[in-house]
């Protein structure tokens, strides 16, 4: 055992600490446990108040205890260029930046129709377009649900694109209503089948966009009408029109029936047909024999339709009837034109209003939808094609003896075929589903348009081609001006008044020379056809664009307005 000083303490030296380290101190007398002590251990009895421990390794850089110093903002992790800015408020922001060349001055007054005012601000570059009136069409001051609006827009849109309205009115009428709720930074985009729209509300926040397929196409210009009523309350800031107002008149649109009943529809293309071979120089036992042809083919496509087959083959079948009359009464060795028969049934069923679309579109810059739509065309007149040169087949080879190079009458009795084209021009306008109140005025245009054509090729001598193409710009001057008047669509004026000047005669004997094997022949006679369609679309949209160039706007920029319309020049 060591022995130890007087305190307690183990030798003083570093050989004696050492050994001191390792020694092991017996317990006294009633403890039978040793312990290994150290020189650090706390003797028996002394009481040390604990404290919290500290870490035994600390920098030069530490903070002394009790030093009061404030904490420096954390960075920002870095974001991108389109990330909104804090205290950003979209509401009440001003606007995105200025073009270099200053904002121009754009006065377009509500005198004007929001076609024309829409269509304006379509062509201009979204910063220079004027900020949208501050009326609010909701009861609260933060404006309605951007998708609610941008699905209205699509709807209304999808309602006048399957009623035949060209792309660019599509496009005017979808940004109308984006607009009247206060939408401004908005791009429609419209093609044959799709419909979509971007909504972005400034350069720091994400668009909205939203689209919308169009599967069915129908037929109804009353329709189209009461859509233009809708979309023009809501350009009028004077209307407050609410956006479940707005559903609710749209609800209402969809679930009108037609304005004709399907009896009706049946007599007005038995009706269009006869009118049509009393143009070409038929009688009225013609008369008879194409409107019963007519109508018995009409009643074909509907079964056909019933039964869910495609289009092409309701027009192929709907050709045959007024085919197989005719063929019929030459075999019957009856005095009577057969050409005239079959001419009048074609008239019923040749595309004259997707044909005026689709070279609407085209002239108007929208090439897909116009290669669509006359795409759309070349399908339906094939079909009809189809279903005609059937019956001129099996009529040839029954012995009927058809002249490919017979002329059909067109100025022997001015009175009797200015009365069939009025009477044509209606039974299309029924057939289009218009409304009672545009049925006398297109009826009116399509006579004028006859009186038109007739002067200018039976008593002038000009071509066809030239006279059709003049007395189609004075239906598309018409409709127009009949438009901009009643601030509607111009469909319901033009397309029924452009039916006297389908080339039903020759696309007839184009077909009759081929089904006799005189194709040279027929492909002459079916490109002046084709040519004469041409003529029918250019001329009423040439008229439509007079009836803007020349017309003077009252209070619109002249600079702006011609900087809005400038299109491309292929460069």
């Amino acid at each position: 055992m060591q022995v130890t000083d007087a305190n307690g303490r183990g030798p003083q030296s570093d050989e004696a600490r050492s050994a001191f380290r390792q020694t092991t101190v017996t317990a006294p007398p009633g403890e039978g446990e040793s312990s290994t002590t150290s020189e650090f251990a706390l003797p028996q009895g002394l009481s040390v108040p604990r404290t919290e421990s500290e870490s035994e390794t600390t920098s030069e850089f530490a903070l002394p205890d009790g030093l009061d110093v404030p904490q420096v903002p954390v960075a920002e992790p870095e974001k991108s260029a389109f990330s909104t800015p804090r205290g950003y408020s979209a509401p009440h922001a001003l606007s995105a930046f200025t073009p270099p060349a200053g904002v121009p001055a754009v006065n377009l007054t509500k005198d004007l129709p929001w076609q024309d005012r829409m269509r304006t601000m379509l062509r201009m570059p979204v910063a220079e377009r004027p900020a949208p009136e501050t009326a609010q069409r909701h009861d609260d001051d933060t404006g309605p649900a951007v998708p609610r609006v941008l699905d209205l827009t699509l709807r209304i849109g999808e309602l006048l694109l399957a009623g035949g309205e060209g792309a660019e009115d599509v496009e005017a009428a979808m940004f109308a209503v984006c607009r009247s709720y206060g939408l401004d930074r908005c791009e429609p985009n419209v093609t044959f089948t799709l419909l979509s729209i971007s909504h972005q509300p400034s350069l720091v926040e994400d668009p909205v966009t939203a689209s919308r397929t169009v599967r069915r196409r129908g037929t109804d210009y009353t329709r189209l009408a009461a859509v233009f009523q809708l979309v023009d309350d809501l350009s009028d800031p004077d209307a407050h029109l609410s956006l479940e107002e707005a559903y609710r008149r749209l609800a209402e649109m969809r679930r009108n029936r037609h304005p004709y009943p399907t009896w009706v529809l049946t007599s007005a293309s038995g009706l269009l047909a006869g009118a049509a071979s009393l143009l070409v120089g038929g009688d009225l036992i013609v008369f008879v024999a194409a409107m019963l042809g007519a109508m018995l083919g009409d009643r074909l496509a509907w079964l056909c339709a019933g039964r869910g087959l495609p289009e092409f083959y309701q027009f192929a079948v709907a050709a045959m009837p007024p085919a197989a009359i005719g063929i019929a009464l030459t075999l019957s060795s009856v005095e009577v034109k057969a050409s005239a028969v079959i001419t009048g049934g074609l008239f019923a069923l040749l595309p004259g209003r997707a044909l005026v679309a689709g070279v609407q579109d085209g002239l108007t810059g929208f090439y897909i939808t116009a290669a669509a739509r006359l795409l759309e065309v070349m399908y339906f007149f094939v079909s009809i094609v189809a279903g005609v040169l059937v019956v001129l087949y099996f009529g040839v080879q029954l012995g009927a003896e058809l002249n490919p190079d017979a002329a059909l009458g067109t100025g022997d009795q001015p009175v009797v075929q200015i009365i069939a084209s009025m009477l044509l021009s209606l039974a299309f306008a029924i057939l289009l589903q218009q409304e009672r109140s545009t049925v006398l005025a297109v009826t009116l245009n399509g006579g004028v348009a006859w009186c038109v054509y007739g002067a200018m090729h039976s008593a002038g001598g000009i071509s066809p081609v030239a006279s059709t193409a003049v007395a189609a710009g004075l239906v598309g001057l018409f409709g127009q001006l009949m438009s901009r008047y009643r601030f509607a669509s111009a469909l319901p004026y033009t397309t029924a008044a452009i039916g006297p000047l389908l080339p039903g005669s020759a696309t007839y004997f184009g077909l009759l020379a081929i089904a006799q094997s005189e194709v040279d022949s027929g492909l002459v006679s079916l490109s002046k056809a084709v040519a004469l369609a041409m003529a029918i679309a250019i001329g009423v949209n040439l008229g439509s664009e007079i009836s803007r160039l020349f017309l003077k706007v009252p209070g619109a920029a002249s600079a702006a307005g011609r900087r809005a319309a400038k299109r491309t020049r292929g460069f």
